[in-house]
């Protein structure tokens, strides 16, 4: 029995272990990622890319015809309805690979995704602690 790939530790061995092809598509979409979220952390959780602030703002994958882009979107309606053609189960997200990735709408999505993050560290310091 051949012995188990061991999972990468870093996104660039996970970039580094795409296909060819797919290796610039995943490299752009971090680029797009670390501009829009200069100062979020880079890790690999769930065995795939992630940028984390508070918590994690987005994970992204390549799959055999798609990027995948997690989680939903959710708490603005007008970029829920301009992400609703890449929608996919559970409201994940599916850039097709034989076409152009949406990096625009990427920006938009991490943005709001670190509005959420701030807005929910917030909201835990500035709630009242329960009395004892």
């Amino acid at each position: 029995m051949a012995p188990r790939p061991q999972n990468p530790d870093t996104i660039d061995e996970y970039i580094a272990r795409a296909t060819p092809g797919v290796r610039p598509i995943l490299a752009r979409i971090r680029r797009t990622i670390r501009a829009a979220a200069p100062g979020a952390t880079e890790v690999i959780s769930y065995q795939i890319p992630a940028f984390k602030a508070h918590g994690v703002l987005v994970y992204f994958a390549a799959f055999k015809h798609h990027i995948g882009f997690f989680p939903p979107v959710q708490g603005d309606p007008e970029l829920e309805a301009a992400v609703a053609p890449y929608a996919g189960p559970k409201g994940n997200l599916r850039f097709p690979l034989d076409q152009p990735i949406p990096h625009p709408l990427i920006t938009r999505i991490v943005k709001h995704r670190l509005r959420q993050d701030a807005a929910r560290v917030t909201s835990r310091t500035t709630r009242p602690k329960p009395h004892r």
